[in-house]
């Protein structure tokens, strides 16, 4: 399933991984294990923020996923399944179904 992990860094720790040069190489192998699809980065409340967009086979997978981040940045974590238009034209058919079934 296609997922969005949201990765906030707290400033101070964001702050000493960059001061010791750790920031870019940390990041460079979780990700190499993460695969994704695409990374974005941007500050989102005054955090240093990644949107991780990657697929999960197995919700087993999770912790493996995200505590590298929480432990090595101290981040904070949100995953969302999220999809593309595709999916959307695929799920429609069968959510309008359901619907019908529940007389909505």
């Amino acid at each position: 399933m296609r997922m969005l992990l949201k990765v906030g860094i707290p400033v101070q720790k964001g702050n000493e991984t960059v001061k010791d040069g750790s920031i870019g190489q940390t990041m460079q192998s979780i990700l190499a294990d993460i695969k994704p699809e695409a990374v974005y980065l941007l500050d989102d409340s005054g955090l240093r923020t990644m949107l991780i967009f990657f697929d999960m086979a197995e919700p087993s997978d999770i912790p493996a996923v995200v505590e590298p981040f929480m432990q090595a940045f101290n981040a904070s974590i949100e995953l969302h399944p999220v999809m593309v238009p595709e999916d959307l034209m695929k799920g429609i058919p069968v959510a309008e179904a359901r619907l019908k079934k529940l007389g909505l």
